[in-house]
């Protein structure tokens, strides 16, 4: 089983690499994949085409495990994830009203009004933590220090009394942190590495003291999968946590991250 959009660092690659080696050396076997995908998460278009005159290609819509059941409330999540970075927003629209009743998900300008939240929807030993992009280096300011290392056999597994575990919203986890692990609850802190635009996403790298295009599609689709991974690491619910920026700073202009919010506000999540 290959999931996909995991593919979040160099060397890394998904469904596409094993039709390729399928194509490359193994031209006599019998393939037998799944009929969906052609779907932008997948990156497989182009090698499809290269064995679609294959006489032993079988396509199944049977192999397609097409809901991911992280927790009986997440059910529609990675969908709706999907949905929003593809820039689908009349669909994303439609599954946030499926998601609402069982997996709240709320949008802030405020870090603390996030934390806020996390502890008061979270029960008992349900953990809770903060998650941010490994390309967030300007979210300094929040006190949140991406290449400051975490022990993620602290942050994951000791109590609240520990300043170290994710209960105490100090370290936080990057996408290669959780990739294959899950929190109940999940704060996903949203630099400006990540953009929305009426273009379409922009993808960027802080660099020094400046932030610089990234121009290379491979390097994009990392970036746009680890806020996919990022997204879809809470079993019971999320705060997503969109800065306001900072007039006086060159490097976090309000616009670098107003238009994410609004994006974000106009598919309809609830604002705190």
């Amino acid at each position: 089983m290959v999931g996909g959009g995991q593919e979040i660092n160099t060397g890394e690659a998904g469904i596409s690499e094993w039709i390729q080696s399928l194509e490359r050396s193994f031209t006599d076997w019998d393939i037998y994949i799944s009929d969906r995908l052609n779907d932008s998460e997948y990156s497989a278009v182009e090698m499809l085409k290269k064995i679609e005159s294959r006489p032993n290609v079988k396509y199944n819509e049977s192999l397609h495990l097409a809901v991911s059941m992280r927790s009986f409330r997440a059910e529609h999540v990675s969908l709706l994830v999907k949905q929003l970075l593809d820039l689908s927003i009349d669909e994303a629209r439609s599954t946030l009203e499926k998601v609402r009743a069982k997996y709240p998900i709320v949008i802030t300008r405020d870090l603390a009004k996030a934390k806020i939240w996390l502890k008061q929807q979270a029960r008992g030993t349900e953990r809770y933590g903060i998650v941010v992009s490994s390309q967030a280096e300007r979210l300094r300011p929040h006190a949140i220090f991406v290449k400051s290392p975490m022990d993620p056999i602290h942050w994951f597994l000791d109590g609240k009394d520990d300043v170290r575990s994710s209960y105490y919203l100090e370290d936080v986890a990057t996408e290669f942190d959780v990739q294959g692990l899950e929190l109940d609850w999940v704060c996903v802190t949203w630099d400006a590495d990540f953009r929305y635009t009426e273009k379409g996403w922009e993808h960027w790298s802080f660099v020094g003291t400046k932030w610089n295009h990234i121009k290379k599609e491979e390097r994009q689709n990392y970036l746009k999968n680890a806020y996919r991974v990022l997204l879809t690491r809470a079993r019971q619910g999320m705060v997503i946590v969109v800065p306001p920026g900072d007039i006086e700073d060159s490097t976090r202009q309000a616009k670098f991250y107003d238009s994410t919010f609004e994006y974000l506000k106009n598919i309809g999540f609830n604002v705190i």
